[in-house]
């Protein structure tokens, strides 16, 4: 009697990457010029959305303050908090070059975290822990530092489940990001989508302040970090330059095959409509750039090559592919910053005029 075992898949794994591949996505980004370019782009822009889940339906006042500034010797560190909701705080750092002349202006950047500890990673802040030390150093973590001795205003706030807002009280163990997404879809939220929001009204705080250029905004992060500036560069155009480090690559590839993601990196059914070459292919025309380090374990180098096609594509339909800068460097999950931070002097320099 035949084994009917060996014809009959148990596997919920396998199961999913067979999805993966017989897929036919309904909003392949496959324009041909830039008026269906244009046309794509806010089609599969609000699917992006839909993904998110609830958000808040208005803005309510910031409510900014500063809490402490500490002199840093090269730059400012002010400590702010503000509401990016009546009840959510955001606590950031804004790093200020000490250079900035009176009535000033100077193109800001958004310097988003990753996994780790929170704002303070991007800072270079280790309270003298010597893992922290390791683990900035090995990640070239300290990007936040590293631009505002470049001479850009940066922010750098704590992500929803992270740093000063990480969840409490996680049960056995757990990965806090999934139980945090767990949590928030009880009520139809996702953590990316309010992280998204919290970013939007991070430039809204540096629009207000005086000495940020607020025609002049960046965004820049490595792993997460990258997570939230592809998709808050992808949806909020007063984002005029982004650097995604290794990030972009294939949902089949990072997290179907090895599961190298978390309860906040979930744009629910995305797969249905694309992939994150079709969400990175909404900056476009706008400057980006990514980074990929081709022996970065967790975001396999063939995968992010299949998702910058896609990003090549939409940057040639939009006549703009001098605006597309890909660094595939010879390297592992790192921010890399020799062609990026050249980059962001050349699309958003820290003074106009430069």
């Amino acid at each position: 009697m035949r084994d009917e075992t060996m014809m009959r898949n148990f596997s919920m794994g396998e199961y999913l990457l067979r999805r993966y591949r017989e897929r036919q996505p309904l909003l392949p980004m496959r324009a041909e010029s830039a008026d269906e370019l244009r046309q794509w782009q806010e089609q599969f822009r609000a699917k992006v959305w839909e993904g998110l889940g609830l958000l808040p339906e208005q803005k309510c006042p910031l409510e900014p303050v500063i809490i402490d500034r500490t002199d840093m010797g090269d730059h400012w560190r002010e400590k702010v908090l503000f509401q990016s909701e009546p009840d959510m705080t955001v606590p950031a750092y804004l790093l200020l070059p000490k250079n900035l002349q009176q009535g000033e202006k100077r193109a800001a950047i958004l310097a988003c975290h990753g996994h780790g500890n929170g704002k303070d990673d991007v800072c270079g802040i280790t309270h003298g822990e010597f893992h922290r030390v390791h683990s900035i150093r090995a990640h070239n973590y300290a990007y936040a530092l590293q631009l505002v001795r470049e001479g850009y205003i940066v922010l750098a706030p704590d992500w929803r489940g992270f740093g000063e807002r990480r969840l409490g009280g996680t049960y056995g163990g757990k990965d806090h990001c999934d139980v945090l997404l767990i949590k928030c879809l009880l009520f139809g939220l996702n953590p990316l989508g309010l992280n998204v929001w919290d970013g939007m009204r991070c430039l809204d705080y540096l629009q207000t302040r005086p000495e940020a250029d607020a025609d002049r905004l960046g965004c820049i992060g490595l792993s997460y970090g990258g997570t939230m500036t592809l998709f808050l560069a992808a949806l909020d155009e007063r984002v005029k330059a982004a650097v995604v480090s290794c990030y972009l690559n294939t949902f089949g590839g990072f997290a179907l095959q090895l599961g190298n993601f978390c309860g906040v990196q979930v744009p629910i059914g995305i797969l249905r409509y694309g992939d994150l070459g079709e969400v990175a292919a909404l900056i476009a025309p706008r400057p980006l750039c990514v980074e990929a380090g081709r022996r970065d374990d967790g975001f396999p180098i063939d995968e992010t090559r299949k998702a910058v096609e896609v990003v090549c594509q939409a940057y040639r339909v939009a006549n703009a592919t001098e605006r597309f800068v890909y660094d595939e460097f010879d390297g592992g999950h790192q921010w890399h910053g020799e062609i990026s931070v050249t980059f962001l002097r050349q699309w958003l320099p820290p003074k106009r005029g430069e």
